[in-house]
């Protein structure tokens, strides 16, 4: 298990961040959400006053951003220039434009070079949209992980303790799934040797223990 990477992809609202962090404890390994880095530098950017759609000036504004990301599964952390932006970075502004900054090639292979550094020699489970595909092709098991818009939504809606009607939810993942699908820089994309897991209507625990053993049986 010390060598072992797990990839875990997928849209948003899939569970992925619940289901990577619970293999990950399950099985002794380190934890990385990746998603979370690409809300640190739109949380940096918005924090700038940057227009998130300029990628020059995206590109220029996080080339000397200081990213730290903690890889405990019981308490990830991550700051941007030693400032915990554990909490800001779930905002609905981080929210709404970070398809945006994920979408800049530079932003892109800043994060995907950071990102192989961290997983190094593996023990790790990392969470992303790709990384079995781009970040990490040679992951010794590759998931992608699904649940239809309607759950995904619902789940997503519970998460933000119902400020934002479901409806609207499903519509704001439909956006984001496809600017994370257009892109050209690693888009959102099934790995071709990735096992899928349709979540839908699978308990928490039973998406871990599937993930558990495939692992384990690797």
């Amino acid at each position: 298990m010390g060598l072992l990477v797990v990839a875990i992809d997928g849209p948003s609202g899939a569970g992925k961040s619940s289901t990577s962090r619970g293999v990950a404890s399950r099985l002794g390994l380190r934890y990385l959400d990746t998603g979370a880095m690409y809300r640190a530098l739109t949380w940096a950017c918005r924090t700038r006053g940057v227009d998130v759609h300029d990628q020059q000036a995206v590109a220029a504004a996080v080339a000397d951003v200081r990213l730290e990301s903690g890889t405990d599964p019981l308490n990830p952390t991550i700051h941007v220039d030693d400032v915990d932006v554990s909490g800001p970075i779930r905002e609905q502004d981080v929210t709404d434009h970070v398809s945006a900054v994920a979408s800049v090639p530079q932003v892109r292979a800043q994060l995907v070079e950071r990102q192989r550094e961290i997983i190094g020699e593996g023990g790790i489970v990392v969470e992303g949209r790709d990384i079995g595909s781009t970040v990490w092709p040679d992951a010794d098991v590759k998931v992608y992980l699904l649940a239809d818009p309607a759950a995904r939504a619902t789940r997503r809606a519970a998460e933000q303790g119902g400020a934002v009607p479901v409806a609207a939810t499903e519509a704001d993942l439909a956006r984001r799934d496809a600017i994370d699908s257009g892109r050209t820089a690693s888009p959102l994309a099934k790995a071709p040797d990735a096992v899928v897991v349709d979540s839908t209507y699978l308990s928490l625990e039973e998406v871990i223990d599937s993930i558990v053993a495939m692992a384990v049986g690797s």
